[in-house]
C-alpha cells in the first residue's frame, strides 16, 4: 500500500501495514517507511 512519508517527502510503499482504528473511530493503516523507518499512516478504508 502506498502512503506519503513526511520525512522523505515522497510517496513510498508502506512496510508492515497494519489495520488500526483512530481515536475518533475512523479506520486507518499504519506502517513504516522502507527508506527512513518513520511511522506512516494512511487514513481511510484499507
Amino acid at each position: 500500500m502506498q502512503a506519503y512519508c513526511l520525512k522523505c517527502r515522497a510517496q513510498r510503499e508502506m512496510r508492515n501495514p497494519q489495520s488500526v482504528t483512530l481515536k475518533n473511530g475512523r479506520p486507518a493503516t499504519k506502517g513504516t517507511c522502507p527508506v527512513c523507518g518513520t511511522v506512516m499512516y494512511r487514513i481511510g478504508k484499507a
